[in-house]
């Protein structure tokens, strides 16, 4: 069985109520649930979450919400893996055995069916334990500076300070929309990012991290241009 799990807790600080809040006409979770069920991989798309609110806005749009995440997994310092976790020892009590595991974020507007499908056959290569969805940097980040305390700038890689940017590696960062992995690899301890993870590599005009008011607005405008649409 193939699964998608949407982790949604009810308690956002910087954006209240984020995961149900009205985004391009409607709540905002709705386009990862409906997302993962148009793709046709997933025999169930679960929302993991601690709020009664967005239990009923998931199972509105065709998710299901068949437990309430208890309150230590429900913090501000709890790690997705540990909550894609709690869900999949949840669904390995229910009985069916439970195979490829999708952890979508309930806060991705621009998630498209056919980067999920990408995910999903990278993982089938068996080279990689785990695939996610990356995005390039929009500068280098071995040029990146810090103000320290003393005041001023400082480099955070000093030694790079005489290198050409276009002879500096690319770097690639989260692009906050999806994970893949197998049921086994959800259950063991996190390993980070390792040579046993791979990437779907997203353009950088189709990303946008949702954390603050300033992303939620620039998402918004991000929304309204024709290319966003699938």
């Amino acid at each position: 069985m193939r699964v998608a799990i949407i982790p949604a807790r009810g308690g956002s600080k910087r954006i209240p109520h984020k995961n149900i809040r009205p985004f391009a006409g409607k709540p905002i979770i709705a386009y990862s649930i409906e997302a993962a069920r148009r793709s046709g991989l997933f025999e169930r798309v679960i929302v993991s979450t601690d709020d009664e609110a967005i239990a009923q806005v998931a199972t509105q749009f065709g998710a299901e919400a068949p437990f309430r995440r208890p309150a230590e997994l429900s913090d501000d310092f709890t790690g997705t893996h540990n909550v894609v976790a709690h869900a999949v020892r949840w669904l390995g009590e229910q009985g069916p055995s439970l195979h490829e595991v999708c952890c979508l974020y309930p806060t991705a507007p621009f998630v498209r069916v056919s980067d999920i499908h990408a995910g999903y056959e990278l993982l089938g290569t068996g080279e990689y334990d785990s695939v996610i969805a990356a995005t390039t940097f929009p500068y280098p980040i071995f040029r990146a500076v810090i103000r320290p305390p003393e005041g001023g700038l400082a480099m955070v890689f000093p030694q790079h300070f005489p290198t050409r940017s276009q002879d500096l590696p690319e770097a690639l960062h989260d692009a906050g929309q999806f994970y893949w992995a197998h049921a086994s690899a959800w259950l063991a301890p996190s390993a980070g990012f390792t040579a046993r993870t791979g990437a779907v590599v997203l353009p950088r005009w189709r990303v946008q991290d949702i954390d603050t008011e300033e992303d939620w607005r620039r998402a918004e405008l991000m929304a309204r241009l024709p290319e966003m649409s699938e």
